[in-house]
């Protein structure tokens, strides 16, 4: 009987792509669909079309699957995450053999995947959570892969993950081990975080181009081919010089017939919540899912439009090179919060990440791929605990030089009335970061008026804590410090 060299379950858009990504790698690859009631074989319909006459197994059940690929088997999944993956991985379990490897390339959670690593071990098999960004197009001719789990899975799996995966312009492949447990999910989750941020930030540039400068579409279009070119060159300024000048059928540019209502899959909220379950203030990001959010109340949006008049103009006189500088500026700031997110969560759960071979496997395939990854890879590299990438030299000058144009941008956004919550986030979070006394101590002893919830003095030593009858009529009784 003809074995494969891997297994594929889901032949959706990533899952096909992926398999004939294998294929053309020169591995013999089985694959499965289940079938929904009067649904045309979707197995069949992949070997008779896309894969017609190449090295693919059709399967027609999971147990035929599982014979049908060479031990130790190295399965991936493709499929929707959530109890899709448990309930697949529990129809496959039957017929694994020890030492079999499953593969989740699905975006789950990170924290289902520390589960199901632990699962599949006790059983005696290999569990891997890797992420995988690039879309359709990255599927298909290389991706940036981020797998983490059973570590010994690695060398089974290593050589078909860096055979698919995209390779930067040194020949290294974008698929490197990023560590035990949930991390390779996690540091997906964080990609999928900042690609939120970038999205929104390039949004709120075309937005105060457009609305604020009057620029069109064409005049947008040609000023981001020109960003492309320089410090801002990224996939998604790239595409969205195409987007911009794209026109429709009728010849009137898309964009302006596309309802303003941005969808999600639910990463940025993970990033979110992870972010404050581990005290990381990923403010730009979490800005970034609340305007999508907002972009949903569509006609609270309307109501308010004509409930509300527009402030009355105020030239703060910024330019075009204003605005390419405030969006690199805010760039820097959302990256550096998303590292600080994976450096926190790492110390949490011991997944020692290299956060300099995270950059590097970004550098290519994936969504967020841009010019200044390498810079990113170079200051982990200098100082492997660095705590905030924005004191790297690199990111330090180039921020300092940036940010007077973020401020004028957000003050005019302010001023006439044009939102740029990403933006405003990017400054307040520098802003904050850089402010050695705070307002804290003034919510601190607001809590302690209140709620006796006690404070720390500056001229006293640090962890000693202690507590004020403010209005003379309180008593000496304290209600302690907790960490939420």
């Amino acid at each position: 009987m003809k074995t494969s060299d891997v297994g594929l379950i889901g032949l959706a858009v990533m899952g096909e792509n992926l398999a004939l990504n294998m294929e053309r790698k020169g591995f013999t690859v089985s694959v499965y669909n289940r079938n929904f009631p009067g649904e045309e074989g979707v197995v069949n319909r992949f070997i008779n079309g896309r894969g017609k006459e190449k090295n693919f197994i059709g399967t027609h059940s999971i147990e035929e699957l599982v014979v049908s690929v060479a031990r130790p088997r190295k399965i991936m999944m493709m499929v929707k995450a959530g109890s899709a993956v448990d309930e697949l991985i529990e129809q496959l379990i039957p017929y694994l053999s020890p030492g079999d490897v499953i593969i989740d390339g699905g975006n789950s959670d990170f924290q289902d995947t520390e589960r199901r690593v632990n699962y599949l071990e006790s059983k005696g098999f290999y569990f891997v959570g890797s992420g995988v960004s690039g879309g359709e197009e990255g599927a298909l001719n290389g991706p940036s892969i981020m797998p983490g789990g059973s570590q010994k899975a690695w060398s089974l799996v290593k050589p078909v993950l860096q055979a698919i995966a995209a390779k930067a312009d040194d020949g290294a492949p974008c698929a490197q081990w990023i560590g035990k447990g949930g991390a390779g999910h996690f540091v997906k989750m964080v990609h999928n975080g900042i690609e939120y941020g970038d999205m929104q930030l390039i949004s709120e540039a075309y937005a105060f181009l457009k609305h604020q400068k009057g620029l069109d579409n064409d005049a947008l279009a040609d000023l981001f081919d020109v960003w492309d070119k320089g410090e801002l060159n990224s996939f998604l300024v790239e595409i969205t010089a195409g987007i911009l000048r794209y026109r429709d059928d009728d010849g009137e540019h898309l964009l302006d017939k596309i309802r303003d209502v941005a969808g999600q899959k639910g990463t940025g909220k993970w990033s979110a919540i992870t972010a404050m379950n581990e005290n990381d203030p990923l403010t730009l990001i979490t800005e970034a899912v609340y305007a999508r959010l907002l972009s949903a109340l569509s006609e609270e949006r309307e109501k308010a439009s004509g409930l509300f008049a527009n402030p009355a103009p105020a030239e703060v006189m910024t330019s075009e090179s204003d605005v390419e500088k405030a969006l690199y500026a805010a760039k820097l700031i959302s990256y550096a919060q998303g590292f600080s997110l994976m450096r926190r969560a790492s110390m949490h759960y011991g997944w020692e990440l290299d956060y300099g071979s995270i950059a590097s496997i970004w550098r290519k395939g994936c969504i967020i791929r841009s010019a200044f990854l390498n810079k990113i890879t170079e200051a982990y590299r200098t100082n492997a605990e660095l705590e905030n990438l924005l004191f790297d030299t690199f990111f330090h000058s180039k921020v300092e030089e940036a940010v007077p144009s973020l401020r004028k941008v957000v003050a005019e956004g302010a001023l006439n009335g044009v939102a740029l919550p990403a933006m405003s986030a990017a400054l307040s979070y520098f802003d904050g970061l850089r402010t050695l006394h705070s307002a804290a101590n003034l919510i601190q002893a607001q809590r302690d008026y209140f709620g006796a919830h006690t404070y720390e003095r500056v001229d006293r030593e640090k962890g000693r804590f202690f507590h004020t009858d403010w209005t003379g009529k309180g008593g000496k009784t304290v209600s302690g410090s907790y960490t939420v």
